[in-house]
């Protein structure tokens, strides 16, 4: 055992001094590995942190909610023609709901941001200060209930408010910080212009939870009460050449306490399969969908975002491979007479194959250690310059080593091979 150590002692000690006195070699040699390591690592760590944000901020925002929407997420993949010959959903259709089930805590509705028809936007005006564009949508009286968005001061719209069509306003956090943070001034009861509409401020949102610290501009909205967003905007709709055309209508229900998501969803679509006169043999022309469908539909991006980067850093990798086996073929041949000594003396075939193999593997190890630094880099500077949330988990790291490891040892077998068989005689007789 004492021998057996001291000769991978002896092996890797050899390894580290090729590679110290061919500096410019091994450099080029491993900079396939280190592109293709740093790219694994890089991307990973943006991905893994973008993912944990995405589920954590939609665990904070009401993870039971039912979306009730003419096509959503769940019809992700479906024949656009199809899609469109689907009829309108409706103010009726929200009423009928709230009407016709048992199992719901409320029933909400949401217009110009919460489909897939055309998002309005409008930029908000106080005195002399103005915001940027902003996202302006109606709602009814359980918005804020369901979204669990904290409230900075003031309330919500209530159902008098919304019956009675009143031009009152609820600011987004960025709308209040750009009117009235700067000056103190307290927005309630103020009146501020939204387009060219007045309106009155009842409250203010606080900023929502940024997991990661990652800004998607989600505080970059204002909302009224749908009934005065229809008398106002409209519902505006977005044509799809001579197929038809789509509003933005969305209907966001609770289940009741006590009873499943499953329980509700098959309330609602009992409800809107009556409505729209469809058979038992005949699909849904509607979509129903929860948090579950956005995160199920954002696995399949993931995923094959991480293959797609798989492949790409697998050629890099190759690349790298064949540059290994070139240089170490190289190195072959210069010490094919070093071979013969060794082998004159007593070296076995499977010392000599495996000190060529720990060569290669040291070489893209190296490698894979410099890509892991680099990678790692590169994900806190998009973090620190952007706010990009990032997760460094400890697999990818031993990822990245194993397979520049492997890159090497595969690559690296076929000069170690070769070196392993050349006759002791003709070796010494090399010049």
């Amino acid at each position: 055992m004492t021998l057996r150590f001291a000769l991978l002692w002896e092996v890797v000690a050899m390894a580290f001094d090729t590679v110290r006195t061919n500096k410019m070699r091994s450099g080029l040699t491993i900079l396939g590995v280190v592109i293709g390591i740093t790219s694994i690592v890089g991307m990973t760590a943006m991905i893994r942190g973008f993912d944990q944000s995405l589920r954590d901020l939609i665990s904070q925002s009401g993870p039971n909610i039912i979306y009730l929407q003419r096509f959503g997420v769940s019809s992700f993949g479906s024949n656009i023609r199809e899609l469109i010959k689907r009829p309108e959903i409706t103010v009726s259709d929200a009423r009928a709901i709230e009407q016709q089930t048992t199992t719901l805590e409320y029933v909400d509705l949401e217009l110009g941001a919460g489909g897939p028809g055309p998002v309005t936007q409008r930029k908000v005006f106080y005195r002399d200060l103005k915001t940027k564009t902003l996202v302006v949508f109606g709602t009814g009286e359980s918005f804020a209930q369901g979204t669990r968005i904290p409230f900075l001061t003031g309330r919500f719209f209530t159902g008098t408010d919304v019956q009675h069509r009143k031009n009152v306003v609820v600011l987004g956090n960025t709308a209040y910080k750009l009117l009235f943070e700067p000056s103190g001034t307290d927005p309630l009861g103020k009146m501020v212009r939204v387009g060219s509409e007045r309106f009155e401020v009842v409250g203010v949102f606080d900023k929502r939870p940024s997991p990661g610290g990652f800004n998607i501009n989600q505080d970059d909205f204002v909302v009224v009460p749908y009934t005065t967003y229809q008398r106002v905007f409209g519902l505006g709709f977005r044509s799809f050449g001579r197929t038809g055309r789509i509003s933005n209508v969305m209907i966001s229900v609770l289940p009741r306490e006590g009873v499943t998501r499953a329980e509700a969803m098959a309330d609602v679509q009992r409800v809107m399969r009556i409505r729209h006169g469809l058979k038992l043999d005949q699909p849904d022309d509607f979509d129903l969908s929860t948090a579950d469908s956005f995160l199920k539909l954002w696995d399949q991006i993931s995923q094959g975002t991480f293959f797609a980067l798989i492949v790409i850093s697998s050629i890099a990798l190759m690349v790298g491979g064949i540059g290994v086996m070139a240089i170490m073929s190289i190195s072959v041949t210069e010490r094919t007479r070093e071979i013969g000594v060794r082998k004159a003396l007593g070296a076995r075939r499977v010392e000599i194959l495996f000190q060529f193999l720990m060569e290669a593997a040291f070489l893209t190890s190296l490698g894979g250690l410099l890509g892991i630094l680099l990678g790692s880099g590169v994900g806190w500077a998009v973090h620190l310059l952007s706010g990009f949330p990032i997760s460094l988990p400890w697999w990818s790291f031993a990822m990245g080593l194993g397979f520049s490891a492997s890159v090497g040892i595969f690559f690296g077998m076929y000069p170690a091979f070769k070196a392993s068989r050349l006759d002791p005689i003709e070796a010494l007789r090399y010049e």
